[in-house]
Formats: structure tokens, sequence, C-alpha cells
């Protein structure tokens, strides 16, 4: 490992923004170069017009989704949001991960477009891009907040994250559950706790992830279990041993991502892989290569998140054996979408 390693952090650099000639905080830059650890996360609030975000990809199970902070200081080094950073006027380098724009109008904007009378229940993705609970969630409790709103309407939600503060939330997601109302997806990506430390430098530990998936499935919640992503060369033999435990601890489903770097988030993984596991740099970078026929990244549909070749049909194998051999005779509940306009009706029965 290089010596100059920032400790606590996913990405080691900061690229430009792809918008702009300059490197977006210099006084990050100069504290990289330095070589420092002592690079704290900002907290910034910005005023959103909207919460939703309309879901464009076929490959996402979502009409909308919503984001009540962009940027994440989970640091996940891989993480494809990083790109959305700079449309911010951000690095999706160390500032998507030390400048957190935090949207305190999210639940207000949110109640305002469920009450809309246009609006109809649909399902809503609660994160998608970044984590809705990351670290900072515990003081702000936002997508609390956005939680009430939900069940306060009846309307549908499904959550995924990677951090078991979601369990504090175990009040509303029960009520939520007895209706349909609610799925979550707690994302694994290795029960190797160094490689996680260094993968995902702020995340809950693969322990605590899994205990969320116990305590949400014992409270009647269905709980999918994401090994996400996939990386070829340095996770993919615990595809089986996931899902066994997962299973095990009361996960309906599986499901999976293949890793796919695209623009900045190529060079910032690189960069990190090459100071954290020099010896086997090249080897895995070669073996995502393969996957997405000669690129770190793919903006494919229908590809993209599984990727394509030999070591991609390796990996969906493995995953196929996983979902025969631990949830084949498991069930995954649709969601309630009645609810939300019967409620609608009886709220407006109260000004006749």
């Amino acid at each position: 490992m290089s010596d100059q390693f920032l400790k606590g952090r996913g990405a080691q650099i900061n690229p430009s923004n792809r918008f702009d000639k300059h490197v977006s905080d210099e006084s990050t830059t100069r504290l990289l170069n330095e070589g420092s650890s002592q690079i704290r996360t900002q907290f910034i609030d910005v005023a959103a017009k909207t919460i939703l975000n309309k879901v464009e990809s076929p490959d996402i199970p979502a009409d909308y989704s919503m984001n009540p902070y962009q940027g994440c200081e989970h640091g996940c080094v891989y993480c494809y949001a990083r790109n959305s950073h700079n449309y911010w006027g951000y690095s999706a380098g160390l500032d998507f991960e030390q400048k957190i724009l935090v949207k305190r109008d999210a639940p207000r904007l949110l109640e305002e477009k469920l009450k809309s009378k246009r609006w109809k229940a649909t399902p809503i993705m609660l994160s998608g891009n970044t984590d809705c609970y990351q670290p900072i969630e515990k003081e702000l409790e936002i997508t609390r907040q956005m939680l009430e709103i939900l069940w306060k309407y009846r309307h549908p939600v499904s959550i995924i994250t990677k951090n078991s503060l979601i369990l504090r939330d175990l009040d509303i997601l029960t009520k939520m559950a007895e209706h349909n109302l609610v799925h979550a997806a707690i994302s694994i990506t290795t029960r190797n706790e160094v490689l996680r430390q260094f993968l995902e430098p702020r995340t809950a530990s693969s322990f605590a992830r899994f205990r969320a998936v116990q305590k949400l499935a014992e409270a009647g919640i269905p709980v999918n279990v994401m090994i996400a992503p996939v990386i070829p060369g340095m996770n993919e033999h615990e595809i089986l041993g996931i899902a066994e435990k997962a299973s095990k601890l009361g996960a309906r489903s599986i499901g999976y991502t293949m890793i796919r770097l695209n623009g900045d988030v190529a060079q910032i993984f690189e960069d990190w892989l090459r100071k954290t596991f020099p010896d086997r740099a090249e080897k895995i970078l070669n073996k995502i290569n393969e996957v997405h026929n000669g690129e770190l990244g793919s903006n494919e549909f229908g590809k993209r998140m599984s990727g394509e070749g030999n070591i991609a049909d390796i990996v969906k194998q493995q995953f196929k054996l996983a979902k025969k051999l631990y949830f084949q005779d498991k069930e995954w509940p649709g969601y309630n979408l009645e609810l939300h306009q019967f409620f609608k009706k009886q709220q407006l029965r109260l000004f006749y």
C-alpha cells in the first residue's frame, strides 16, 4: 500500500470537474498532494425544486427515485454516482465523499407531490443514487421524515442502503410492511472486513448489514440482498457464501450488479486499486475490461449491469445456482398501489 494512502476515504484523488478546466477545490487538492488525512466532511444545504427523479433506465425496477443527499460519505470507491457530483460543480473524487449536499426540504417537496390530485401511486426508490442512510442521516433524520410522509399517505417505497441505520426506522417500516407498502434492499459487497474497509471505508460492517437483514426480516419487511458490485478478481468467489447466509437470515430474494467504471470513476478506481492492491491491479483491471467488451465501463442498457463474455457468464451461472439453492421456494410480494388512492379519496371527503 502507498505511504500516502488516505485512511477512511475511498477516492485518493480529486479529478478535475469535466465541465470545468480546474479542480473544484484547491484546498482539497493541496491536502491530497501533501498526503494529509485531515480532510473533513462538509455539509452544504441546497434548495431543491423537486425531490422526485423520473427513472429512464429499463434496468432499474422503479418509476421514480429520490435522494435526500447528493454525494455520499460512505466513500465507496467504485460508486457510479460519483459522476453526478460534476453537475453540482464538484469533483467525482474526494469531493464526492467530502462535500455532501443536503436537501432539508425533501419531506415537504415529497408531501406536495403525494397529495397532488394528479399523482397516482407508483413505485418510488429511496436512494438509487446516493445512500439515504449515510452517516449524517443519524443527525438530520431527513430520510425518516420522508418515510413518515410516505406512511401518512400510504404510498409504496423501496429502499436500498449499505447502512444498518435503517433499523432505527423499524417502527415506520413495520407498519408499512403490514400493508405491502415497502421493500428493503441491503447491499453487501463482501464478507471480508479488511477489503470492505478499503473498498467502502465509511459503510456499516458486513456483520452489521447481515444483522440488518435479519432484523428487517423478523419484522416482516421483505428484504432483498444485493451483491453490488461484483468485481472480477476481487469478490466474485463470495456470491454463494453471501447468498446462503442472507437466505438463512430471512432475505427473500437476491440480486447482483457487475462493476462498471464510467467517466471519472475509472480513473478514481484505478488509482485506488494500484495503491491498495498493486500486485493484483493489472489482473483485476483486465478482467473488468473483459466483462465490458474491452472497456472499464458501459452505458448499454441490458448489458451494463451484468456485463458480457466468459467472466460475466460464470458470474451469472453462480448467481443462478445461488437462487436455486437458497431462494427457490421464497416469494417476493408486490406493492399495494391502491391504498394511496383510497387514502386520498377519504381525505377529500373531509372537505365535503
